[in-house]
């Protein structure tokens, strides 16, 4: 358990250094998340690492939450994730139960960046965003762009972009795939492998709870 815990500290160190990095790209392009929107925390696709969720599985072994969670997680039958706390009744406004412990990929999610299949650097940006602020997002494209006629591929930001008298500032997106190696190369076992955030939360409770079963064991002159 010892060293799950030194994990779990090395897993928050890498979270916070994280969030950081993404908020400070996103307050600077202007591509902060909506607010009180749900739509990536309501989607039945975001996966994780076990070890994304380790912090949490943590804190709720220790205030007595963690067989409860599990034993939810078996049975839960939404296919969103569970720790989302809906403010409407579709989904698509509500909050993050569990913002302090929130895993990598909410941390970096909403603008960043991503390597296309010819290696080139481009965003990625949630349509909530996109609509919010379609200059931002533009603008934002057009700064990640080696040459300008690359613009051109993208019919919004050439529009935009030809409208637009605005200084546009080079600036790099961070991006998704560099942050999950960074969490991965902590511990390939629980960092490696993708699972639906729900599974992953339900996979690495189990893994502590089998570990404080065996040390109970030990305590108690049982052999494990």
């Amino acid at each position: 358990m010892n060293r799950l815990r030194e994990l779990s500290s090395q897993v928050m160190d890498v979270y916070q250094s994280l969030s950081e990095e993404f908020s400070a790209y996103q307050s600077s392009q202007s591509l902060n998340c909506v607010e009180r929107c749900g739509a990536c925390c309501n989607k039945p696709d975001i996966e994780v690492s076990p070890l994304e969720m380790l912090p949490l599985a943590l804190h709720l072994f220790d205030i007595g939450q963690a067989e409860q969670v599990f034993d939810e997680l078996e049975s839960y039958s939404g296919f969103a994730c569970k720790q989302y706390q809906r403010l409407s009744l579709d989904g698509t406004e509500g909050y993050c139960g569990i913002y302090e412990y929130r895993p990598g990929i909410c941390r970096m999610f909403g603008a960043a960046g991503y390597k296309t299949k010819s290696g080139e650097a481009t965003l990625s940006v949630c349509k909530p965003i996109k609509q919010a602020v379609p200059e931002k997002y533009a603008a934002a494209l057009i700064a990640i762009q080696p040459q300008r006629s690359d613009v051109l591929e993208y019919p919004l930001v050439a529009d935009i972009a030809a409208n637009s008298t605005s200084h546009v500032v080079k600036s790099k997106p961070p991006m998704i795939a560099e942050g999950r190696q960074k969490l991965a190369q902590l511990d390939y076992e629980l960092g490696e492998k993708l699972m639906p955030i729900n599974d992953a939360l339900r996979f690495v409770l189990e893994k502590i709870l089998t570990l404080s079963f065996y040390a109970q064991d030990t305590d108690d002159g049982v052999a494990a």
